[in-house]
């Protein structure tokens, strides 16, 4: 095991993928409003929309606190905010949606890059600009349906509280409700993951791999998520950065979880490599391959005998 943490490392450095999980939390800002508001949009036809973001709302405050939480059901109530007619209705709907989809291009983006695959440059770029938006929205429909059965859990777990709290010695239902929350949220992270690995990126990989590899990342954002909540909990991010301190908050909560996602999915292709056959390229996608190439000192003239 030793031997894949160190390969995982190794390639993740190479791979420049802190560069990359920068680049995705300054754009999961711009798009996480619009991303959050369609989510909650499609949850709405089957669940009540204000508990579904009671929901999103608990688990931002549970990371980055009550000020991140406000921040983020500000930016929301910005972005529904209709004004202006039939025409800026339209237009916003157009910007929502472009903006929530263009943060799972990047995503994309980043799995390919990891995973050193590219869409084929010989090939349609019109064809695979749109294969790519159809994907997108694939993916926010799979995030929505996640969340409902996350809901769904929830609930349950809610209503047997009354039952378990009644069958056990006092003190010993909280721990144990808390523990099987973790435990189903964990799994509802490792399937949304391994959904992403499997279909997001231009490449094949097996199903038993990327299960592993989405099952270690779902574990590694749980643990990391208790642990974010506690070290951000003690920072005073507004004495630093004065207003823009719920936006730092933010940020530093994106960009950990977006450190985390690729880690994964370095440890998802190192476990590939060495248990089964390897990431290929997908249909129309070629593999990249990197190679330093050092070119010939330039011969310096002499004019000794001549």
């Amino acid at each position: 095991m030793w031997s894949f943490l160190k390969q995982t490392i190794l390639d993740f450095s190479e791979d420049n993928c802190p560069r990359m999980a920068a680049a995705l939390a300054y754009y999961t800002v711009f798009s996480l409003a619009p991303l959050l508001i369609i989510i909650i949009a499609i949850c709405g036809f089957l669940w009540d929309p204000a508990d579904i973001r009671g929901t999103v709302a608990r688990e931002v405050q549970s990371v980055v606190g009550a000020d991140g939480a406000r921040q983020i059901d500000v930016m929301l109530d910005n972005a529904t905010r209709s004004e202006g007619g039939v025409t800026a209705s339209v237009l916003s709907a157009v910007m929502l949606l472009w903006g929530a989809t263009g943060l799972v291009g990047q995503l994309q983006a980043a799995l390919n890059e990891t995973w050193e695959v590219r869409p084929d440059p010989e090939q349609g770029g019109i064809r695979n600009f749109v294969i790519k938006r159809v994907l997108s929205l694939a993916m926010i429909l799979g995030v929505a349906f996640l969340l409902l059965v996350s809901l769904v859990l929830s609930s349950v777990l809610a209503a047997a509280g009354d039952t378990i709290a009644g069958r056990l010695p006092e003190g010993f239902s909280q721990p144990l409700l808390q523990t099987l929350y973790a435990v189903a949220s964990t799994l509802v992270i490792a399937m949304l993951i391994a959904v992403m690995f499997k279909f997001l990126p231009d490449a094949h990989v097996r199903w038993r791999d990327v299960a592993v590899g989405a099952l270690l990342t779902a574990v590694l954002f749980t643990v990391g998520k208790f642990a974010m909540g506690a070290y951000l909990g003690s920072k005073n991010m507004e004495s630093t950065y004065g207003a823009a301190g719920s936006l730092a908050l933010i940020l530093v909560w994106v960009y950990y979880t977006a450190m985390i996602f690729l880690l994964g999915a370095e440890f998802t292709q190192v476990w590939a490599k060495r248990i089964g056959p390897g990431v290929k390229p997908a249909d129309g996608a070629v593999k990249v391959v990197s190679k330093t190439v050092r070119e010939p000192a330039e011969q310096k003239p002499s004019y000794l005998g001549v």
